[in-house]
């Protein structure tokens, strides 16, 4: 129903949503354009943006992450006018900081299960988180490099 970069444009445009929110802002765009809302589908596809880094869980909120391209779905141009929500500013410094750690526990995981996929997986992501925001990975990265030399 939603790409990841769908649910984050949503999520974009308001800086953050809770999930409630987020869920009705989709249920409003499949309305206007005519679709049926499947619930559970979206609410699956907001569990996999989430699991991929497009969406951040930070303090009770859905953030725009850093594997995400925000794009605004068709039919969701008027979500500002829809959902009585105001904008959100959400401190980048404090989400980054908070991916870093979910990060940081994600290579130490993967490391130890020796899983080459997720290795890989995590090395090409932490130069979008370092671009994202301002955190540093090169320790992780290092670490996941020699887990894939060895």
């Amino acid at each position: 129903m939603f790409g990841h970069d769908e649910l984050a444009g949503m999520v974009d445009t308001f800086g953050a949503l809770d999930r409630a929110e987020l869920e009705q802002a989709c249920s409003e765009t499949a309305f206007r354009r005519g679709e049926e809302f499947d619930e559970d589908a979206v609410e699956t596809a907001i569990d996999d943006a989430i699991e991929g880094y497009a969406l951040v869980e930070y303090d009770g909120r859905l953030v725009s992450g850093p594997a995400a391209f925000p794009t605004l779905p068709d039919g969701a141009e008027d979500l500002p006018h829809i959902l009585d929500v105001e904008r959100r500013d959400v401190s980048r410094e404090a989400v980054a900081s908070a991916v870093a750690e979910r990060f940081e526990r994600e290579v130490h995981e993967a490391i130890l299960t020796g899983d080459e996929a997720a290795c890989a997986d995590l090395l090409d992501l932490s130069y979008e988180v370092e671009s994202w925001g301002p955190v540093a990975l090169g320790n992780a990265r290092d670490r996941l490099d020699a887990e894939l030399d060895s």
